[in-house]
């Protein structure tokens, strides 16, 4: 029986040796095809109020008679010819030219809102298309409009979180209006997005803060010294490597480490203090989450409302647009991505049950 066992986990092993293997090939395909090449994308501009009154008018279609929609729709039409007359009276108005030649904008000028997506994974690889949605609205963009971005993420790398967090930085230095709605999580790295946002907006069970950070390293020195296998790890500066994975970890290692970890949160609790003055940072940098209400209480958000609601209300007084930027792939690439998701996926399930859904920054 035992050696049966211990066949068939070294056939195990060999499977999943080959199906890394595989996978490395993929990815080093991919990564070549990709090598000299221009990313391309495809930007989509949606028109929201367009879109919800088409479904307005599908669902009159669909629940009234025909000559109750006969007058409906007329009345639409003379409401809109009305609307119309009114902006292109208020844009004339806008358009008006100083003297020095620049532009007078006025506040009769209609506003528009600009609606990004954002759903983080553990290495916040959306900021490749974040970085161009932005610079696309920035294009545009004025004073006058607002920019709401709909964040999703429990967290992960910091560097991936901290440029993410510096793009939305962007609006704020145009002086542009900047909301955050989290109608999930934002969580560790997913809250240090947020709490760019002149006003933050959550729903009332999403998931807010774990304003913390953390590491985990497995080690397997004392299996590798069952075996007698030896590992070199040869460096040059003292703290080139405080933990590692195969060695022996020391407590001065440990200590520097934990040390590192400790300057992150600072940084993590001072750019949080920067944006949102009014929240006591101290009683909030715990690592602890609270649902919207909660959060709203600890002055971590600003209101508590979904996003839909929010737009659909933004939409009696604004023009709504969502862009969306989306990377072209090629069938290498496909293959690869989605490989490499696939193992995202596995590793973040089993990173949340290992910590008790707690989330990573």
């Amino acid at each position: 029986m035992g050696s049966f066992l211990f066949g068939y986990g070294l056939f195990l092993a060999k499977l999943l040796t080959l199906f890394i293997m595989l996978i490395a090939i993929i990815a080093l395909f991919a990564s070549m095809g990709g090598r000299g090449r221009r990313e391309k994308g495809n930007m989509t501009i949606t028109h929201i109020n367009e879109q919800l009154d088409d479904n307005k008018e599908a669902m009159y279609a669909a629940v009234l008679d025909h000559s109750d929609l006969k007058n409906t729709l007329k009345n639409k039409k003379k409401q809109q010819k009305i609307e119309n007359k009114a902006k292109k009276k208020s844009s004339k108005i806008a358009a008006k030219s100083r003297g020095d030649g620049t532009t007078i904008v006025d506040e009769k000028k209609r506003k528009r809102m600009y609606v990004l997506d954002f759903k983080g994974d553990i290495r916040a690889s959306q900021v490749k298309g974040l970085r161009r949605e932005v610079t696309t609205v920035l294009s545009v963009a004025d004073v006058y409009d607002e920019v709401l971005v709909r964040v999703e993420s429990g967290g992960g790398t910091v560097h991936g979180y901290g440029l993410a967090a510096a793009q939305l930085e962007r609006i704020r230095n145009r002086n542009i209006e900047l909301t955050v709605c989290v109608d999930k999580v934002a969580a560790s790295g997913g809250y240090l997005m947020a709490c760019v946002a002149n006003n933050i907006i959550a729903a009332p069970f999403a998931i807010i803060g774990s304003i913390g950070v953390m590491a985990q390293i497995p080690n397997i020195h004392r299996l590798l010294k069952k075996f007698d296998i030896d590992v070199e790890l040869l460096t040059a500066g003292e703290y080139k490597r405080t933990l590692t994975v195969v060695g022996e970890n020391t407590d001065k290692g440990r200590q520097k480490f934990i040390s590192e970890l400790q300057v992150i949160h600072d940084q993590f609790k001072h750019f949080i203090s920067k944006f949102r003055p009014q929240t006591n940072i101290d009683e909030v940098a715990t690592g602890e989450t609270w649902s919207g209400q909660a959060a709203l209480n600890m002055k971590l958000v600003d209101d508590v409302l979904t996003s839909d609601e929010y737009i659909v209300n933004s939409c009696e007084h604004a023009d709504v647009f969502k862009v969306k930027f989306e990377v072209k792939k090629s069938l290498p690439e496909k293959f690869g991505f989605a490989a490499e998701a696939a193992i995202d996926r596995f590793v973040d399930k089993w990173l949340q049950r290992a910590n008790s859904s707690r989330y990573l920054d």
